[in-house]
Formats: C-alpha cells, structure tokens, sequence
C-alpha cells in the first residue's frame, strides 16, 4: 500500500491544508473518496488511518485532511497547538477548504495512474457531514454522498437568548475539550458567518435538492448527534439509504490513540456499508 502523509496545500484562507492520501500502486485509476473530520477533530484521530487503509484495500484513491483553521499547524496536525486559528474557523472556510482539496486531487498529474477523477466521492463525520452536505449539492462533480454520524443542523447548535447576547458582548465563548483539557474558543465571527451566509449553510435545503446517492450511517447510541437527525436527512432525501447501527456511538466504539491493527465492529460494519454502498448504489 502506498501511503503518503501531510502533503501541504494553500487555501484561501492563510492557513496549510494537510493532506494525506492511501492507495494500492497498481496503475489501475480507482474511485476518489475525500473524508472530512468533524468538530474538534483532526484527520489522524483515533481509527482513522487504519479506517483510511481498509478503503485503500477495498480498491478506492482515499483521502483525508486536516481543514485549515481546526485547529492543528503543519508542525503539529494532531492536537491543537493553535487555538487563534480554531476560535477564527467556521462553516464558510471549511467549504473552501474543501473545494481547494477537491481541486487539487482532480487536477494534480501526481496520481494519474492511480485515481479516476470522474468518481469523485465525499465522506464526513459529525459536522464534517454537514460539510459534505452543502458540498455535494453545489459541486456537479461529486458522484456520491457518505455521512457518518452526520449532523442534520447548524443553527440549532448556536446559543439563544442571553447566552448569545454575552457572546457577541465578550466577543468570544469557550468549550472545554475532555481529553484535552484545553478550553477552545469560538470567537463572534463564527455565528455572524454562519447568519450572513445562512441559505448556503442551511443542510436540510441541500439535502433536498441532492441528486446523487447518499448513504446516511449513524449509530443508535449516539448522544453528540442524536439518531434523530439521521432520520431528519433521510426524510428530507427519501431515495437516500439510512444504514442504522445498533448500540453504535458517536465514534463507533473508537477512541483517541487507537494502538489496534484492526478497526472496532462498529467502525468495520460502517466501513463495509460504505464499501458496498460506493461499488453497487
């Protein structure tokens, strides 16, 4: 397998783009799927990479990349050493960021033998399926849609009231990352972005108007994004496919590191959805 980390991008937005790629070196050109991490996530997270290598064995050019402003430098893309960049991300800069993938890996002559630029796919997780989303209905080049314990929502996410009146008067708000223990801010820009660009970020729009295929997988034991938005996007795209994994959770049993070889059941049994849904929908 020819894996190769941390290819370094320019976006639109003054922050690298890292990017890796894993596929079989076999000079036969494979389906492209892009994935997109989620909220305070990181292209190396957890099973991630071993999850990036199970696609490259099931014959797909796999890609996954860190968005610009989540947080990671090029330095360092685990973690978040930068915490100026993730307070200044939002929903608008993912997008390009995304696109500016997009057009790199259709373009680049690097893997010419390696991937079909006319099978282009997209797969996020969490907010990155959100991402995938938007994106897959404003870019004809993408052929087909993965979300994986995608959200539903943006707007709901916001504070309301009185919480949203301190934030635009402090011009920042805090959240504590568990595992880090870091307090991560979101600086005002990110709801006022969000309101100045709200019909292009508004994903049950999107996902109406979706004319490729969307396989929607989301664990029943999910209490980040709960199962109900997953039923939310199928009931807005009735031809899209709802794949439901019992006692499944938001990481599908997956933690950060993960040392093992192999992915966890969850992970494997979405993962083989995803392959199915990719060679056969």
């Amino acid at each position: 397998m020819k894996i190769t980390k941390n290819i370094l991008l320019q976006g639109k937005h003054n922050k690298p783009i890292l990017v890796d790629v894993f596929y079989q070196e076999n000079n036969q050109p494979k389906p492209v799927l892009i994935f997109c991490h989620g909220y305070k996530g990181y292209k190396d997270w957890g099973a991630w990479n071993v999850m990036a290598k199970e696609f490259a064995n099931a014959g797909f050019f796999f890609l996954k990349f860190n968005f610009s402003h989540n947080g990671g430098t090029e330095k360092n893309p685990i973690d978040f050493p930068d915490l100026e960049a993730f307070g200044n991300n939002n929903f608008i800069k993912e997008l390009d960021d995304l696109h500016t993938v997009i057009d790199w890996v259709t373009t680049t002559n690097e893997f010419d033998a390696e991937k079909d630029n006319q099978q282009l796919n997209l797969m996020g997780h969490s907010r990155g399926g959100g991402i995938v989303l938007l994106k897959s209905a404003e870019d004809i080049r993408i052929k087909k849609v993965i979300t994986l314990a995608g959200v539903s929502d943006f707007k709901s996410r916001f504070p309301t009231g009185d919480l949203l009146k301190k934030w635009q008067k402090d011009g920042v708000q805090y959240v504590l990352n568990g595992r880090t223990k870091q307090q991560m801010p979101h600086f005002y820009q990110f709801y006022t972005n969000f309101i100045d660009n709200e019909e292009r970020l508004t994903i049950q729009k999107a996902v109406s108007t979706l004319k490729i295929p969307h396989l929607i997988i989301h664990g029943d034991d999910d209490t980040s994004v709960q199962i109900d938005e997953a039923k939310n996007l199928h009931c807005w795209n009735p031809k899209s496919k709802l794949a439901i994994i019992d006692g499944a959770n938001h990481v599908f049993a997956t933690q950060h590191p993960w040392t093992k070889p192999q992915l966890s059941s969850d992970l494997q049994k979405a993962t083989d959805s995803s392959v199915e849904f990719l060679k056969n929908s």
